[in-house]
């Protein structure tokens, strides 16, 4: 295999786990827990008596999951990946906030850090190396000679 192969490979993997993570959790928030639910559960009630205006964690909390169902299985095939992995982006800096919000101390090393780095990884490779995607295979398509895919 070439150099160009190994390291398309390479950003499969990572852009397959970290599809496949998202695409996992917004399965199950959606489907099985429920975007009020868990809107419920991990917006509203621990957020309840911050500064943060109850209709906005209702918005964010039932927002996240279909986000990350629907960002988390276009990372995964790869298709408008780079938005995808703006938005999930978003929702870890969200996330983040949050959970330093109420508990200053807390570790955010748990899931947010790992999701961050993976998210980061795929995000920094130049689009036409990502030669396992969807993306990758449009553009190929539609290239101009001499065209710039960034």
């Amino acid at each position: 295999m070439t150099p160009a192969t190994d390291r398309a490979w390479a950003i499969f993997v990572a852009r397959a786990i970290l599809g496949i993570v998202f695409f996992v959790a917004g399965i199950y928030k959606v489907f099985m827990w429920g975007p009020v639910e868990h809107a419920r559960d991990l917006f509203v009630v621990p957020y309840a008596a911050t500064f943060l205006p109850v209709w906005s964690l209702w918005a964010t909390g039932t927002a996240v999951p279909v986000l990350e169902l629907i960002t988390g299985g276009l990372v995964l095939i790869g298709l408008w990946t780079r938005p995808s992995l703006f938005v999930l982006g978003g929702i870890l800096i969200l996330v983040a906030f949050g959970h330093l919000l109420i508990q200053p101390s807390t570790s955010i090393n748990s899931f947010i850090l790992p999701r961050s780095a993976l998210l980061l990884i795929v995000l920094l490779v130049p689009r036409d190396a990502d030669r396992l995607s969807l993306d990758y295979l449009l553009w190929s398509r539609k290239r101009v000679p001499g065209s710039n895919p960034a």
